[in-house]
């Protein structure tokens, strides 16, 4: 991921002329659209997203993690909102998308962990609407899923579950590369064989060429590099590509849509349990801080480049 190109690529359209040219591209791709009214009209919110997006991230970065998940995540939905300014002209067509388009529990139980909590999607809202426009998911493979495993899916927190004693992802290839290596405790893990993993992964990569395999592990030989993974296949920093260990966390989702479902559920921790949140952030009782601590500082930083990777592949 180029940091710098994308960071500049924010900047550059942090103007009204800036901001209608680079609409304008976007809409001439679409039918039915008056490509040069349209950006026009749009320019100005689109610019306003992505300004008042980043300011949100970078007020979050220089403020107590108290603050941090409010901030982050109307941050995270700015810049979202500019992203589907790109694709759907008309956002927002009513108001029934204007929703967050995820729920919460209501109320916590005396024991309550963040890891045990869950959230439940919505049919109507944002989330359903990125989830569909941006990152062309129809059908979400959950109703309700459970906080440690989104914290599962994020490759850069796989050290923290290894310091747990736990292994929620295992590094399998890197960027540009044309061979992936699996362990055979993953066909273990999944209860396949390596016919019928192979099939189930098939789908998220270049052509395979050959496998080549022992009894401790085997190698996917592609017949072109690994470029932009998706699906179940996800991306640290470094550009390390991960796979899931645990198979209900085969799931094929952007990571921006785990992120987001994150930090909904911290934001609307952070509002209403004050007592909670309060108590984790001063006593520190359990793993739920090290975990939360970590995620967000990571989605503060790859947050931001995620989307405006998004951003563009639309130049």
């Amino acid at each position: 991921m180029n940091h710098k190109e994308i960071n500049s690529f924010y900047t550059y359209l942090q103007s009204q002329q800036t901001s209608q040219r680079f609409l304008y591209q976007c809409y001439k791709k679409i039918d039915g659209i008056d490509a040069e009214a349209k950006s026009y009209e749009n320019c100005t919110v689109f610019m306003y997203y992505l300004d008042h997006g980043i300011k949100f991230y970078n007020a979050g970065k220089k403020l107590d993690i108290l603050m941090q998940p409010i901030l982050f995540f109307y941050g995270m939905v700015h810049l979202l909102k500019a992203c589907l300014l790109t694709k759907r002209p008309n956002y927002p067509e009513s108001t029934s998308v204007l929703a967050h388009g995820v729920s919460a529990r209501k109320r916590k139980k005396k024991d309550y962990t963040f890891l045990e909590d869950e959230v439940k999607v919505q049919h109507n809202g944002l989330f359903p609407y990125v989830s569909q426009h941006l990152f062309f998911i129809h059908k979400m493979p959950f109703e309700k899923i459970m906080m440690k495993n989104l914290l599962g899916l994020i490759p850069d927190l796989s050290h923290l579950f290894h310091f747990n004693n736990q292994e929620s992802m295992i590094n399998v290839s890197k960027i540009g590369s044309h061979t992936i290596d699996f362990t055979s405790r993953v066909l273990d893990n999944y209860h396949l064989t390596e016919r019928a993993f192979l099939e189930r992964i098939k789908p998220y990569l270049p052509p395979i060429v050959e496998v080549k395999s022992n009894h401790t592990m085997f190698q996917i030989v592609l017949t072109k590099p690994i470029l932009e993974p998706s699906g179940p296949f996800f991306v640290d920093d470094n550009q390390n590509i991960f796979f899931p260990t645990i198979r209900e966390n085969f799931l094929v989702v952007s990571e921006v849509m785990v992120h987001y479902l994150l930090l909904y559920n911290l934001s609307m921790l952070s509002r209403y349990e004050a007592e909670w949140w309060g108590d984790l952030l001063i006593t520190k009782p359990d793993v739920d801080y090290p975990f939360i601590a970590e995620f967000l500082r990571i989605s503060a930083k790859k947050m931001p480049l995620l989307i405006g990777k998004e951003l563009l592949k639309m130049k």
